[in-house]
């Protein structure tokens, strides 16, 4: 990189971490450490809980996914608004009501103790694994941009932002997370004009939109019915919303965010911001990961796009069948080349039979293409063992690096940075207000002062990054990372949000039953994961609907104890 994009890179991030760190200095008290002190307006919660979900994953990742799969994954999404209308008009109200410092303590006094720990500890669980990833993501281009061995590259990202966390706590990150959005939009917009600035000047942003449809990368809604299938009309819709649902509702690294607000008002207004956003936000992450597949249709991408990994390979026996396929991925791409040219060529002369003879040729070269891509992955696994040949998460990182100007490239580095710390940094400090609320302070020490919780809360920030990081190491093992990210909070989600749906709806239901209905959903979808291809956004919809069922068939034989648990116990606790 240039002088110009180290210091583009690192003065955006040492302003933004340095005015965090300003404006929540000299925090001792419970109430500022984990909750910010119920200071936040409305469009830093919005922003908050935007950067919160928008970790490195999506910025490194979902490109790469749309380079690859086109932007069916914007269905995902789809279910995401109108769980922002259910939670700002049920959960929220009920949560400022009790001032509870976490969504879990809500469920002691709705439930017992055990339901309470419970959730707590499902949310410990799939979180603590995920801050894993979130802090793998960026280590790739770190150790990429500098050479530094992938291990080392995550102690260095992760130590950096447990540092800033453990000094700053909630309000740090929220105050940060605002500016931190702002830098990512941004750059992302940068990225999209300055791509279809660098596409050929015969070919307009129709034409490419257009070549970009003719090899199946804008098929955005499919109407499948079947549930292997991951993304669908149907699985955003219904999964999606339960995931949601669960999310935004249930996950205290989201909950802490909208906790922080002034007001009810200022906590709805940010969610339905965040709902108004979030989709248009993704579309255009997408989009631009779809700009950049036109952009290589022009010019000769990589044939593996793991360069370091790639590299490996020519130090092995392969390295002479690896050679060779390069020269038929260059091959190819020219014959591929001349077949979008000539398409190009048809689309500005508005001759429809022409440009029906080009797609098919089109789509034909690229299949063609793409299969030599395939080979290649077949060496790189052959040659180098344990090797990662799932590229996708590269694509984007490739791209900037070879093709940007400079500046540009410091700019979009610091946008995934910026995502980085601020994931990173929330599900940190919700990690650690879980544990010493719903844990140390319930359990363990239940009279100490608020400057022992804060304490003990910096402390177990710091336990929980360590945690994180010595997952991150293994990170490289999963799929793509996105996915990776969603598929392991579905896992749990569904359970957890069934838990507070039954809370929330079926007020005869006592903790016992929930309790029961809990574990063996958890059971179901963990079976679900393990033997069958329904795709994943369905365990949301699954493990909530049988934590309801069972729970509600349960509470039937169970006996009603006496002296139930009702909302009012929670005060004090």
């Amino acid at each position: 990189m240039s002088a110009l994009d180290w210091l583009v890179l690192f003065g955006t991030l040492g302003v933004i971490v340095a005015y965090g760190v300003w404006k929540t200095r000299g925090q001792q008290d419970m109430a500022s450490y984990l909750r910010g002190g119920y200071q936040d307006r409305w469009y830093t919660i919005g922003l908050s809980v935007m950067a919160t979900q928008a970790s490195a994953v999506t910025f490194l990742s979902t490109p790469g996914q749309a380079y690859q799969d086109g932007m069916g994954f914007l269905q995902f999404y789809l279910g995401l608004p109108l769980a922002m209308i259910v939670l700002s008009a049920v959960f929220v109200p009920r949560y400022f009501q009790l001032r509870v410092y976490t969504a879990y303590e809500f469920l002691e006094g709705r439930f017992d103790r055990k339901t309470r720990q419970l959730a707590a500890f499902l949310f410990l669980l799939q979180r603590g694994l995920s801050a894993g990833i979130t802090i793998y993501a960026p280590a790739i281009i770190l150790s990429t941009v500098l050479g530094w061995p992938l291990r080392l590259t995550c102690l260095c990202m992760g130590g950096v932002v447990i540092l800033y966390t453990v000094a700053g706590g909630t309000r740090a990150v929220s105050q940060t997370q605002k500016h931190q959005m702002v830098v990512m939009l941004g750059g992302m917009v940068v990225a999209f004009v300055v791509i279809v600035r660098r596409l050929p000047a015969s070919v307009s942003l129709g034409n490419a939109f257009h070549i970009a449809g003719a090899l199946g990368k804008l098929n955005i809604i499919d109407f499948s019915l079947d549930p292997s299938r991951r993304y669908t009309l149907w699985s955003g819709l219904l999964g999606g919303f339960f995931l949601a649902m669960a999310y935004f509702g249930t996950d205290q690294s989201q909950v802490q965010r909208y906790l922080a607000a002034r007001s009810i008002t200022e906590s709805r207004l940010g969610l339905l911001f965040n709902g108004l956003l979030k989709v248009p936000m993704q579309f255009l992450v997408l989009l631009v990961g779809v700009m950049v597949f036109v952009f290589y249709q022009f010019n000769l991408p990589p044939v593996f796009f793991n360069q370091p990994e790639l590299a490996r390979v020519y130090q092995t026996p392969h390295a002479a069948h690896a050679a060779a396929l390069e020269r038929d991925h260059v091959a190819a791409f020219a014959h591929k080349r001349a077949a979008i040219e000539r398409l190009d060529d048809a689309l500005n002369r508005h001759d429809a039979t022409s440009i029906a003879v080009a797609e098919r040729s089109v789509r034909e070269s690229e299949a063609s293409f793409a299969s030599i891509r395939g080979e290649m992955k077949q060496v790189v696994a052959a040659a180098v063992p344990h090797a990662n040949t799932k590229d996708a998460d590269y694509v984007f990182l490739s791209f900037v690096m070879r093709n940007l100007p400079r500046g540009i490239v410091g700019l979009l580095l610091a946008v995934i940075f910026c995502a980085a710390m601020s994931a990173v940094a929330s599900e940190l400090s919700a990690l650690a207000s879980t544990t010493v609320v719903d844990f140390y302070r319930r359990g363990l020490c239940k009279n100490a002062s608020d400057a022992h919780y804060v304490r003990a809360a910096r402390w177990f920030t710091a336990a929980w990054g360590i945690l994180a990081l010595l997952f991150a190491i293994f990170a490289s093992l999963l799929d793509n990372l996105i996915q990776a990210v969603n598929i392991l909070g579905s896992l749990f989600y569904g359970t957890v949000l069934g838990i507070f749906t039954v809370a929330f709806f079926l007020r005869r239901v006592q903790g016992t039953a929930v309790f029961v209905a809990a574990l063996l959903s958890e059971a179901l979808v963990i079976v679900l994961f393990l033997r069958t291809n329904v795709g994943f956004l369905w365990y949301n919809v699954i493990g909530c609907a049988a934590v309801v069922l069972i729970s509600a068939t349960a509470s039937t034989f169970l006996p009603r104890a006496p002296g139930a648990a009702t909302i009012g116990k929670l005060e004090g606790m």
